[in-house]
């Protein structure tokens, strides 16, 4: 076999191990375009317990990400992948049976202990030679990607078809069949050894946590999720008060996915090709501190979200891909999977704080208060990736844990 292609095994590995991702990613996100309409109709509601459901699932995720990676070492991935996967629809199940916030959020934080994505990104690597790991991980990355874009698309109609308890319903079937494709498609490794280079290690975790460059890197991706989620706790209200239906949203999603997705093409080769990371990356963060001022604008009816959002998706995108790529090309060799799950814990912590924060501002200041909230952390990472110097030249795009 060609050292230059991928061999029937990887490939094949590939493609399941993406179709497993993009099946927890789908259910996960598909229902952030609907949520915090649906949540404040319930008899418990507030803005600080829905932002607190929709973001409580990444904080199971941060703290069990790793352990479960290295978990998977000693028991084998496939069984701690599906143990994951099962916990993961039993808490899908308790959120679409619950008729209160409080129960919405003990079953979004069950879906969050089901943390395989380390253990999936192991498997990989296992299933992989070493000239070929980057190409497979960049396959599951895509993958995350049009799954996350898909959700936020179909979201809107599945509400209008199944409702918000039937979204979790579909997603405990989504986890069943992610459970069927990890038996069935997924090659059995051999061994299961550790991978330093895409598997965190206890033993550098000090090393990553003292380097200033890759810390302002975490604070970054922290720094986007929370964003992304208190964004969404008020962008669903701000198009219903725009007189946009909910069932209609996607009209309005599916063109601002597609504008922001070409946008970021010249994003990239500006940053990469022409070696202007740092003025894309810091104008990136301003963009979406931008894109926060114009949906806070409470005018311009339907046009003045879709532009802001397309600002703001343009610019997700494009640190979406960049981040994970500078931490990789930032870390040391062997410190490199270490520094990529402290960057993915980092990642949950933000979607966690999102959702309580920006829930807290939006209850205390008013409609605004998310999106002020939002305002603020992107003025701060403004501050925070100011003095770092990014490395220059152009390297393969590194995906994240989900």
């Amino acid at each position: 076999m060609s050292a230059a292609k991928l061999s029937p095994t990887e490939f094949r590995a590939a493609l399941s191990l993406a179709g497993i991702f993009a099946l927890r990613m789908f259910g996960l996100f598909m229902i952030y375009p609907v949520f915090a309409v649906y949540a404040r109709s319930l008899p418990d509601a507030t803005p600080s317990r829905v932002g607190l459901a929709l973001g409580i699932y990444g904080l199971a995720q941060a703290l069990l990400q790793m352990p479960l990676g290295l978990l998977s070492d000693r028991m084998g991935r496939k069984h701690v992948i599906a143990a994951g996967l099962v916990v993961f629809a039993l808490g899908s199940v308790v959120a679409g049976l619950a008729h209160s916030v409080a129960g919405i959020a003990l079953g979004r934080f069950l879906q969050g202990t089901g943390a395989v994505g380390s253990a999936v990104l192991a498997l990989a690597a296992d299933l992989s030679r070493e000239q070929q790991r980057t190409k497979v991980m960049a396959v599951i990355g895509v993958t995350i990607g049009l799954a996350f874009g898909l959700a936020l698309v179909t979201g809107p109609m599945l509400d209008a078809w199944f409702g918000v308890p039937g979204m979790f319903g579909l997603t405990a079937g989504l986890a069943g069949i992610a459970i069927l494709l990890l038996y069935s498609a997924v090659p059995a490794p051999g061994t299961s050894p550790v991978h330093a280079e895409t598997e965190a290690v206890p033993a550098l975790l000090s090393r990553v946590l003292k380097d200033p460059r890759l810390l302002r890197l975490d604070f970054g991706i922290l720094a986007q999720h929370a964003i992304l989620t208190a964004t969404f706790l008020g962008v669903p209200l701000t198009l219903q008060a725009a007189g946009v239906a909910a069932a209609q949203t996607w009209k309005l999603y599916l063109p601002v996915l597609v504008v922001s997705v070409l946008v970021m093409g010249p994003m990239i080769m500006l940053a990469e090709r022409r070696g202007q990371m740092r003025p894309v990356m810091l104008a990136s963060v301003a963009a979406m501190g931008v894109a926060q001022l114009g949906l806070m604008t409470q005018v311009g009816g339907f046009w003045l979200p879709a532009v802001a959002l397309t600002l703001f998706f343009a610019a997700f995108n494009f640190l979406e891909a960049a981040l994970p790529a500078l931490i990789s090309r930032l870390a040391p060799g062997q410190a490199r999977g270490t520094a990529m799950g402290v960057y993915s814990s980092a990642q949950f912590l933000g979607i966690f704080l999102g959702g309580v924060l920006g829930g807290w501002c939006q209850g205390h200041f008013g409609f605004a208060g998310g999106f002020a909230f939002s305002l603020g952390v992107a003025s701060l990472w403004l501050l925070v990736a100011w003095p770092e110097r990014l490395p220059r030249g152009r390297r393969g795009l590194h995906t994240q844990v989900k």
